[in-house]
Formats: C-alpha cells, sequence, structure tokens
C-alpha cells in the first residue's frame, strides 16, 4: 500500500480560519474526501499528526482532532506505535444503510481497543493479579474504592462522612437502593421519578412495589413548580433525578434550579437519588456542580458509572452516600451476589490511572459534539415546521415532540420499514402519556448515519402530517354537507 506519510504528499488544500467551520473540521472534510474518492485507500498510512501539523502550518491538537473525528466514523484507525491507517472507504450520502437510534450506548468505533488490551496486560502482569482474580469484596475492589473516593472529595462532592460502593452498573445501585430504603411489608412508598425518564429507573422501582408518581421535565430539568406541588400532595419518601443531559429528554439542570430543588426536598424531608452518569459527556460550555455537592447536608445519594465514558460492558458504576447507607447496601450487595469483579474494576482503574481514560473520553467529547450538532442540525431542517425537539449540550439523546395529531408508535413500523428505528414516548411515560414523543439517541452512529436517518424521519412524519390535515379536511367538508 501507499504510505502517503513517507513521501509527504497529502494533498490537503489551505484552511481558511475565517470559515465558519473550525480548522479541524475544515481538515476532516478535506481527509474523508480523499478516503470517499479512493485518493486515500484502505491500508494507507496517514502522516503522525505532528509531521502533519508541520505540513499545514498548524497546531498538532487541530490534527489529532480532525483525526480523532475520522477514527470515530469508523474511516481510520490508530495503532499505538504503528500510526493511523484507512481501515474502509467512506459511504456517499446515498449508499448510507441508516443505524438506530434506539440504543442509548457509545460507538463501537470510539472503543480504544489497543489501549484496552494494554491495560489489560499490564493488570494481568502486574504483582496484584492473584489477589485481583481472588473473590473480592462485595463493596468493591478496594484500590478503585480509594481512588474514586479521593477523587469525590477533591472535588467537593464527598464528604468526610460518606463512603463508596462499587456496584454492577447504575441499574443495581437503583435495586439496591430500592431494597434498602423500602418500607415494612404491606405499607407502599411513595417515589417521585422524573416524567418522561428512563425505562431502567422506572422499571426497578415498580418490581419493588413502589408506587410511582411522574414529575413532568421541561427544559431545564425537573419543573420545580411541579415538584413543589407534588411533594406536598403525595407525600414521598424519594426523588431520583438525572440532572445532566437526563435520559430521554437531554434536559440540564441549571445550578440555581439544583439548589431550588435542594431546598424544597429538604423542607418536606424527601431524600434525593442523584444518578450522574451523563455528567462526563459535557460537549458545550462548563460542567454544573452535582446536587450531592450542593448539598450541605450531605444527605444526597450520588450514583455514577463507568459505562457511558468507558466500556458498557464492564459494568462498573457506583454510589456516594453517608456511611451508614453504604454499609446497608453493602450488606445488601452481598446476599445479592456475594462477591465483586475485580478484574474489571482493576482495569478500569489501570485505564484511568495511567490517563488512558481521559484521552478516550477527550475524543468521546470531540466525536460527541459532532454528532449532536449533525442531530440538531438535521432536525431543524428536515423535520416538520411544527415539530419541537431538544437542544441538549452533552450527552447521547434528544427528545422531539411531533405535531398533532401524530403518534410516535404509529409511525414507527413505517420508519423500521425503511430501515431507521426510534424508541416512541409511551417507554418513558410515568403520568402523562406523550403519543406525539420520541426519543433519538445519537451518541452510536456517525454523523452520516445521523443526518440520514433523520432525513428519511423527516419525510415519513411529513406524509403522515400531510394525509392527516387532509382527512380533517374532508371530514370538515363532510360536516358542512
Amino acid at each position: 500500500m501507499l504510505c502517503l506519510a513517507c513521501i509527504g504528499m497529502l494533498p490537503i488544500s489551505p484552511l481558511d480560519p475565517d470559515q465558519k467551520a473550525p480548522l479541524f473540521r475544515q481538515l476532516y472534510d478535506q481527509m474523508r474526501e480523499m478516503i470517499e474518492s479512493g485518493t486515500l485507500r484502505r491500508g494507507d498510512r496517514l502522516p503522525a499528526t505532528r509531521e502533519l501539523a508541520g505540513q499545514l502550518g498548524l497546531n498538532r491538537t487541530t490534527v489529532s482532532a480532525a483525526y480523532a473525528l475520522l477514527e470515530s466514523d469508523g474511516l481510520i484507525a490508530g495503532h499505538v506505535g504503528r500510526g493511523s491507517f484507512v481501515t474502509r472507504r467512506a459511504k456517499s450520502g446515498a449508499e448510507t444503510a441508516p443505524a438506530s437510534f434506539s440504543r442509548s450506548r457509545p460507538s463501537e468505533l470510539l472503543f480504544p481497543l489497543a489501549e484496552f488490551r494494554k491495560t489489560c496486560a499490564e493488570v494481568i502482569a502486574s504483582d496484584d493479579a492473584a489477589s485481583i482474580l481472588q473473590l473480592g469484596s462485595p463493596a468493591g475492589y478496594p484500590s478503585l474504592r480509594r481512588y474514586l473516593l479521593e477523587q469525590a472529595r477533591a472535588e467537593g462532592t464527598a464528604q468526610e462522612s460518606d463512603d463508596i460502593l462499587i456496584t454492577s452498573g447504575c441499574q443495581q445501585a437503583f435495586d439496591l437502593l430500592q431494597r434498602v430504603m423500602s418500607r415494612e411489608p404491606g405499607q407502599r412508598s411513595t417515589v417521585l421519578i422524573e416524567d418522561p425518564v428512563y425505562l431502567g429507573v422506572r422499571s426497578v422501582f415498580e418490581r419493588a412495589g413502589a408506587r410511582l408518581v411522574g414529575v413532568p421535565v421541561g427544559p431545564d430539568g425537573v419543573d420545580l413548580e411541579s415538584l413543589e406541588k407534588i411533594i406536598a400532595r403525595e407525600r414521598p419518601g424519594l426523588l431520583c433525578v438525572t440532572p445532566n443531559f437526563q435520559n430521554p429528554t437531554g434536559a440540564t439542570m441549571p445550578l440555581a434550579a439544583r439548589r431550588a430543588l435542594l431546598e424544597i426536598s429538604q423542607a418536606a424531608g424527601v431524600l434525593v437519588i442523584e444518578n450522574d452518569i451523563y455528567g462526563p459527556l459535557c460537549y458545550q460550555g462548563e460542567p454544573i456542580a452535582s446536587i450531592k455537592r450542593l448539598d450541605e447536608t450531605g444527605d444526597t445519594i450520588l450514583l455514577r458509572s463507568f459505562s457511558k465514558v468507558a466500556f458498557p460492558g464492564l459494568r462498573v458504576g457506583w454510589v456516594i452516600a453517608r456511611r451508614a447507607l453504604i454499609e446497608r447496601l453493602t450488606e445488601a450487595k452481598q446476599w445479592s451476589d456475594l462477591h465483586t469483579d475485580q478484574l474489571s474494576q482493576a482495569v478500569l482503574l489501570r485505564f484511568a490511572e495511567s490517563g488512558r481514560l481521559e484521552e478516550h473520553r477527550r475524543r468521546m467529547l470531540i466525536a460527541g459534539r459532532e454528532r449532536l450538532q449533525a442531530a440538531l442540525e438535521a432536525c431543524e431542517k428536515y423535520l416538520p415546521a411544527d415539530a419541537r425537539f431538544t437542544r441538549p449540550r452533552g450527552g447521547m439523546s434528544l427528545w422531539i415532540q411531533l405535531p398533532e395529531p401524530l403518534d410516535a408508535a404509529e409511525l414507527l413500523p413505517r420508519a423500521e420499514r425503511e430501515g431507521v428505528t426510534y424508541l416512541p414516548g409511551k417507554y418513558f411515560a410515568v403520568s402523562r402519556p406523550q403519543p406525539n414523543g420520541l426519543r433519538i439517541s445519537f451518541a452510536g452512529m456517525t454523523p452520516q448515519e445521523i443526518r440520514s436517518g433523520l432525513e428519511i424521519l423527516g419525510r415519513i412524519f411529513a406524509d403522515a402530517l400531510d394525509r392527516a390535515r387532509d382527512t380533517a379536511s374532508l371530514s370538515e367538508v363532510a360536516a358542512l354537507v
């Protein structure tokens, strides 16, 4: 194969800093075009980022960002010690098969497999390998617990009275919480959850027999006026919220709203469970302090996870709460699975301590920003004019509300026949049915797949809306005859 790096002949046209598109995006577009046209072929080795930056007179970070986008699209792959290589030819817009909008998970194209394999090898080769492969404490791998707790205390999230429990993702954390915090047999606890809400949260409390009450979610997260009224009426014991990039809406609570939520809940004696699994995926602006950090009483329970920012298949999450509660949760976990998967936790600890996790997160943010922008631009361009959609600044999903009388569930089979899937609003409803709502999860797709998929959905929704309006007009005429 031709090694363009060896001859320094990448035919890049001059980049224009005055263009609206940033320089890394301009470079990405030109290199993608070279792959599509066959100028760069499968197996070709690209120049090192430092070399190409020198050739073009750019900052190396600019070139690295362009390479990260190409890698996130599956067009190139980086190999430690060898460089970056073209892996496949990009598809044209007409050839691109739309992927699924229904799965809220990171793209496998972004997984740094070479770095992960290296990390696994380092853990297995370490002096602690034998003890790591032994039965572990139900509370989690001690070294990982110390690392995460020290981080939480350094950022002001954990107090001296707090402790930590490692769980099998946040879902197990919710399950343990409902077991430990439920009332005596025969009594039904009342739990407030967001509406709409991620199905896993709703299901875990439903199966426990809790009485669920939905709190409406708006552009700024939980509607505080509704929350105050519902608390006064329902007298709940727990409130579960996802303040950062809520699933399914993508909404984020501003700082003032988080403080107000604490005031409302504490005045009524309601305990807050903060689900913060999407917090690290902030693509625009500065991160906002967690509710746990703002809570001077220390009562808020914080849930976090590696699943969205690293490798979902490793199933490592954690709970930070008062030490007494962590002891009760640990006891409940022991009766659930007796021990803990120390190998996955040791690998993730090594991945974090080596700096590879932060480097991976940086690439995730670049790719996520591109995917989110593609989704927002495509919604603006292709959805019917009367459709509304959220505009998150991070996370993995956004929420679309179709014009009435469209029903997202009824239109799903037609979308599936054309190769596009999504999740209708009925799967996320608690107290308020939202037949015209649907969730679009964009993180696992390439920008081109996002654009193509939303173009198809836009056409399907527009056709259905035209038919509905034509039917309504005919009905009105018939009524006048």
